[in-house]
C-alpha cells in the first residue's frame, strides 16, 4: 500500500495546470497518480483519498509554472493513501486553514479562522473532548489574527457541524480557499509553501492509514 520511495517512469507527460482529456494534453498531479497506480487516465483516480486528491489538485493549479515540477516526486505517495476516517477529512482541511491563516487578507483571515474553529469543533465530537477544545498550532494560528477570530466565533455561535455536510462541503470548500488565499498572497514563498502543505498533509493521511493497519507511522 505504501511506497518505499518515489519513482517517476520515463515519458510521462510534465506537469500542468487543469484537467487534460489525454496524456498527449499534459498532466496534472493527480492524472499522473491514475497512471502510476494503474487506472484509467483520470484526475479523481480511486486509489487516493477523495479530498487529499482535491488539495493535490489544487496545488498543481495554483504553483507556478517554473516550479511545479518539484511536485512530481511526491506522486507515488498518494498512492494507496484512502481511508473513510472523517479523522482524514478534518486532518486535512484543518492543516490547510492553519496553513493559509497568517498568510493573507483579513478578509480572508475571517473565512479561515472560521475553517480552523469549525474542524476543531468536529475533532470535539469525533474525540470525545470538551466543546471548546484547540490544538496548540490552532490556537497559536489563531491567536496571530484576533480580530478575524472575534469574528469567526460571532459567525459560528452555537453551530454545530454535521460529518456528512463537512465531508461533502464544508472541507472541500476549505481545502480550495486555503490553497486559492496562499497563492493569491503575492508571499515570495508562495511556491514554496503550497508545495510544502501538500507534503505535510500527505504525512498526516499516511499516519491515519498507517495505524488502521496496524504500521507504526514513519516521522517526517
Amino acid at each position: 500500500m505504501f511506497s518505499s520511495g518515489p519513482v517517476i517512469p520515463d515519458r510521462l507527460p510534465l506537469l500542468s495546470r487543469g484537467k487534460h482529456r489525454t496524456p498527449r494534453k499534459g498532466a496534472c498531479f493527480m492524472e499522473l497518480a491514475s497512471v502510476l497506480a494503474g487506472e484509467r487516465w483520470s484526475d479523481h483516480p480511486a486509489c487516493t483519498h477523495p479530498l487529499l486528491a482535491r488539495l493535490a489538485r489544487c496545488v498543481n493549479d495554483a504553483t507556478s509554472d517554473d516550479a511545479r515540477s518539484r511536485l512530481a516526486v511526491h506522486i507515488p505517495s498518494v498512492i494507496g493513501l484512502t481511508s473513510d476516517d472523517l479523522h482524514v477529512d478534518v486532518r486535512i482541511a484543518l492543516r490547510c486553514a492553519r496553513a493559509a491563516l497568517p498568510a493573507t487578507v483579513l478578509e480572508r483571515q475571517r473565512d479561515l479562522a472560521v475553517g480552523v474553529l469549525t474542524c476543531e469543533r468536529m475533532l470535539d465530537d469525533l474525540d470525545q473532548r470538551p466543546p471548546g477544545t484547540l490544538e496548540q498550532r490552532s490556537r497559536a494560528a489563531l491567536d496571530q489574527v484576533p480580530e478575524a477570530v472575534a469574528w469567526a466565533r460571532r459567525f459560528i455561535d452555537g453551530q454545530r457541524p454535521a460529518a456528512g455536510a463537512f465531508r461533502r462541503h464544508a472541507a472541500p470548500t476549505i481545502v480550495s480557499y486555503a490553497v486559492e488565499s496562499i497563492a493569491k498572497g503575492h508571499a515570495a514563498d508562495a511556491d514554496e509553501r503550497l508545495h510544502d502543505l501538500l507534503v505535510a498533509a500527505i504525512g498526516d493521511v499516511e499516519a491515519i492509514v498507517r495505524s488502521e493497519v496496524g504500521v507504526t507511522p514513519t516521522r517526517r
